[in-house]
């Protein structure tokens, strides 16, 4: 077969179209989760009600999603995404008639907010393992550049946008928008083929059978790879110190800059808009040609990014306003092109339970930094823990570099990727049992 069909096979169309429809459902999403937030804060003014909220809203991905990957990668991924919007959508429906006949309660939310968080730990994994059998590899990253880009613009105009929805609407009224773009989200993957990797031979027997084995299999699928293995230590070590960090800028603020919440506003836009025109760069860049040193260097960006913040001095603010942006930017810089080295090394069948592998171990990290670094910060200052976590990040972008596992992950594929038919054969094959 001559290698143009292939290239027809891989054109970019689909995937920008089933893109799109995700903008759409990602504004939804952060409209709606702004807008309950918001209702839990005036309702109870309680901290404890919010951290319940963020916990029910991780504990999806941290414990459920590496028994999750198993079933991402045996199941129809575009069947999987369809059914995770679906649920999702029905469920706020649901919530949105209990605002409306005025019956909503705190756990209502909650149980919402979870159910919210399971549709995306089974329909994250399936979209980003769906976009390496969608798009050419040469393209990776500047569709994760889009990807942060998207990211950077949501942040940008979600809060603002979900203040002035519930001056307008009452609340059901905002939930009764996510409905609209959830629809609009599930129509355009309907519409679209999503091909389907070749399943690796499994156990024979029952389905349970089958699902331990495929779970033992991602298992030592990560185990068994060194530079994957160093990547996920990487990535979990480095949301250990930076996570709180973020959660930290309120206090930096007030305690070191003595500021308001003008000043908050200006570095977490700061941030919006480094985080997006590191999207832009990315996209229209592409990256060096080793993907994981473009992640590396931003990775030594973002340590010095967070090292400037820390050292930024009281009477100096604008400073912090531009390490801020410049955390965004390399923020961008280093995840984006970390996503386009997993889709393209690692084989298409295990992307599920890879991906979400990662994403349980590094949220895991979240709500343990948060422990361990808020009483420490107590003790040594905020300040402090900034140039701790920007000279741990700087020393891992640094250090990266002379890991030979690390940087060869994508010349070292071919000895874990599995045998494959070639692109256009599994595009052949789900042309039929794809289409609509």
């Amino acid at each position: 077969m001559s290698a143009q069909p292939v290239k027809q096979q891989q054109s970019l169309k689909p995937f920008l179209a089933l893109w799109v429809g995700q903008v759409f459902s990602l504004l939804g999403s952060q409209l709606v989760q702004f807008a309950l937030i918001w209702w839990l804060t005036q309702q109870t003014g309680s901290a404890t009600v919010l951290a319940v909220a963020s916990i029910v809203g991780l504990v999806p991905q941290v414990v459920l999603g590496p028994f999750v990957g198993p079933l991402v990668d045996r199941w129809n991924r575009k069947w999987t995404m369809i059914l995770a919007d679906t649920v999702v959508a029905l469920a706020t429906l649901v919530l949105a008639i209990l605002f409306w006949v005025g019956q909503a309660d705190i756990w209502h939310v909650y149980v919402i907010l979870f159910v919210r968080a399971l549709g995306s730990t089974f329909h994250n994994p399936a979209m980003t393992a769906s976009t390496s059998l969608m798009v050419p590899q040469e393209h990776l990253t500047r569709v994760q550049g889009l990807n942060q880009m998207l990211n950077g613009g949501l942040n940008i105009i979600s809060a603002p946008l979900g203040a002035l929805l519930l001056q307008l609407l009452p609340l059901q009224g905002v939930l009764m928008i996510d409905m609209v773009t959830a629809a609009v989200a599930i129509t355009t993957v309907l519409l679209i083929r999503v091909p389907q990797p070749r399943h690796e031979a499994g156990a024979t027997g029952s389905a349970v059978g089958q699902y331990w084995h495929d779970l033992r299999a991602g298992f030592r699928y990560v185990l068994g790879w060194r530079g994957l293995l160093i990547l996920m230590g990487m990535a979990t070590l480095i949301n250990l110190v930076l996570s709180p960090s973020t959660s930290f800028i309120p206090l930096l603020v007030t305690e070191h800059f003595q500021g308001t919440a003008w000043h908050l506003g200006a570095m977490e836009a700061a941030l919006g808009i480094g985080v997006l025109v590191g999207g832009v760069l990315l996209g229209a860049w592409g990256g060096f040609k080793n993907r994981i040193y473009t992640s590396l260097v931003g990775l030594i960006g973002l340590g010095f990014s967070v090292l400037f913040l820390g050292l930024v001095p009281v009477s100096l603010f604008p400073l912090a306003v531009l390490a801020m942006g410049l955390m965004g930017l390399m923020s961008s810089i280093t995840n984006g092109p970390i996503m386009a080295v997993l889709q393209a090394a690692v084989a298409p069948s295990m992307q599920g339970r890879v991906f979400t592998l990662l994403s349980s171990a590094a949220m895991a990290m979240m709500p343990l930094g948060l422990a361990v670094a808020g009483p420490l910060a107590d003790v040594i200052g905020v300040r402090t823990w900034f140039l701790i976590g920007g000279l741990l990040t700087l020393a891992l972008g640094i250090g990266g570099q002379f890991i030979p596992a690390l940087v060869n992950l994508e010349k070292d594929r071919d000895d874990h990727l599995e045998r494959e038919p070639p692109m256009a054969q599994i595009t052949q094959m789900e042309s039929s049992s794809q289409s609509v």
